[in-house]
């Protein structure tokens, strides 16, 4: 687990990075068991949710939950990502 712990810590990675990172990590072997078993559809009312979160954000000006739900969302693209990307689709 330290080898994994470390990887998503690396101090030379971007937080961009980091994230992709830990999304990867999650879904490995070493992982988290909910993680490896979503797929797309799986987490379809999770982004559905994440985007409208966002939408309320903006539609209130509150510009701090704003910044929360974009990164919430954010979590959500990369996850779509990996799961392309594992698929060879990306």
């Amino acid at each position: 687990m330290n080898d994994l712990k470390a990887r998503v810590l690396n101090e030379r990675l971007s937080p961009f990075e980091r994230l992709v990172t830990l999304i990867e990590v999650l879904r490995s072997p070493q992982g988290c068991n909910w993680d490896r078993a979503q797929t797309h559809q799986t987490l379809i009312p999770y982004l559905i949710e994440e985007a409208y979160e966002v939408v309320d954000s903006i539609e209130s000006d509150n510009i701090p939950e704003l910044r929360e739900e974009l990164g919430d969302l954010l979590v959500q693209i990369v996850f779509h990502a990996q799961l392309a990307r594992e698929r060879g689709d990306f």
